[in-house]
């Protein structure tokens, strides 16, 4: 297993759009793992394969306090959604900054596992949540991105900052 680099927001690869996995693999099943072992590392809930400039439909999670329930979902596809929720959301890729989003408080989610068999999740709270999040990455979507165009500038401007002064 392997620690991936992840991707900082502004970087335009985030907004690459992932390909579907045509056939789980050997090689599939290691990238889900180092995303994984990445995911935990860092610490957070949730990575795309984008996040780590892999631009396959691939996206782990683990929202358990006890880090021992992972998540693997290939090729996801939300096939239902309702209500709404909204949450304090941050990511990996945006340290440090956390903002509410306005999601679906219900999603129904298709994918296949590691072993390349189809299965359907529902899914609410903050398991909906995460869902949606990691998805948005796999479309080329930064959760910041739903915010106003004002935060969305000061936000870059800040991070810019934040970068220059610790190189």
């Amino acid at each position: 297993m392997a620690i991936l680099k992840i991707l900082q927001y502004p970087d335009e690869r985030l907004h690459t759009v992932a390909v579907p996995i045509p056939v789980v693999t050997a090689a599939t099943r290691k990238l889900a793992s180092d995303m994984a072992e990445t995911m935990y590392s860092a610490p957070g809930v949730g990575l795309a394969a984008t996040q780590v400039d892999v631009h396959q439909q691939i996206i782990v999670m683990d929202i358990s306090e006890t880090q021992d329930q992972l998540l693997v979902f290939i090729n996801p596809e939300i096939i239902a959604s309702s209500g709404e929720s909204m949450c304090e959301e941050g990511c990996l890729s945006v340290p440090g900054v956390y903002e509410k989003i306005r999601r679906a408080g219900h999603v129904t989610v298709h994918a296949l596992n590691t072993h390349g068999e189809s299965f359907t999740l529902e899914a609410d709270g903050l398991l909906a949540i995460c869902i949606q999040h990691e998805m948005d990455h796999l479309k080329g979507k930064v959760f910041v991105e739903y915010l106003s165009s004002l935060k969305q500038s000061r936000l870059r401007a800040k991070l810019k900052k934040h970068r220059r002064e610790t190189m």
